[in-house]
């Protein structure tokens, strides 16, 4: 998710075939499957959590919305503002297209996959930092359940969806199932995907994923 900054010894663009790697072999095997699983298991083993509901009340689920395209993002709590949303094919390898190098403020959304605000789970992927400075989804392990991600749709209504979850995912430990597939059936979810844990010299990629889980809970219009 990332193109290394240039303080960690010349990363440069091979992480573009490594820090992504487990993420995106994994959403490209959940896409063969068809996105349908079901997950509400605890979380365990090399999952850890970042940010969990706690004490703390979430709201109720908002229905879900007619399919609609996404425009641009909106995290006030990870200072992500009005960043542009491109849709993302895959590669000749199988796997999506990361957001182009060249362009660090966007976000890449699986346009095969969900629309956000729609039933399923949508995703929405992001570098985390670039050569010289931290890129769009550079806070985005920060978050907390109960903060607000608003997304800007092509028929007007803005999708507010709240954080329930916030994990770091090891490569190792990544299981596309439980990523990907939606957490209650008929729910509008949205996934936020970024490089995290540790940066591996011998690899060359990052050695985790920081998955952000949010789900629709309230929509207005634009403007």
């Amino acid at each position: 998710m990332t193109e290394a900054p240039a303080t960690s010894g010349g990363r440069g663009k091979l992480l573009i075939g490594l820090a992504w790697a487990v993420l995106l072999v994994a959403l490209w095997l959940w896409g063969k499957e068809g996105g349908g699983g079901i997950f509400a298991e605890p979380t365990t083993g090399d999952v850890a959590a970042v940010g969990r509901p706690g004490e703390r009340a979430l709201p109720p689920p908002h229905e879900p919305l007619a399919a609609a395209e996404p425009r641009t993002i909106d995290i006030k709590a990870a200072h992500v503002r009005h960043a542009r949303i491109i849709g993302r094919g895959l590669d000749s390898s199988g796997a999506v297209a990361p957001p182009p190098y060249d362009r660090p403020g966007d976000v890449g959304w699986y346009r095969t996959g969900t629309r956000p605000g729609a039933a399923g789970a949508a995703v929405l992927v992001g570098h985390v930092d670039t050569k010289s400075k931290p890129a769009v989804f550079y806070a985005l392990s920060t978050l907390r359940p109960g903060e607000r991600v608003r997304v800007a749709r092509a028929d007007g209504a803005i999708a507010e969806f709240t954080v329930e979850d916030v994990e770091v995912v090891t490569r190792d430990q990544f299981n596309a199932r439980r990523v990907y597939g939606p957490r209650e059936r008929g729910r509008a979810e949205l996934r936020l995907i970024t490089c995290g844990g540790s940066f591996d010299r011998d690899s060359r990629s990052y050695t985790a994923n920081v998955v952000v889980s949010a789900y629709l809970t309230g929509v207005r219009q634009q403007g």
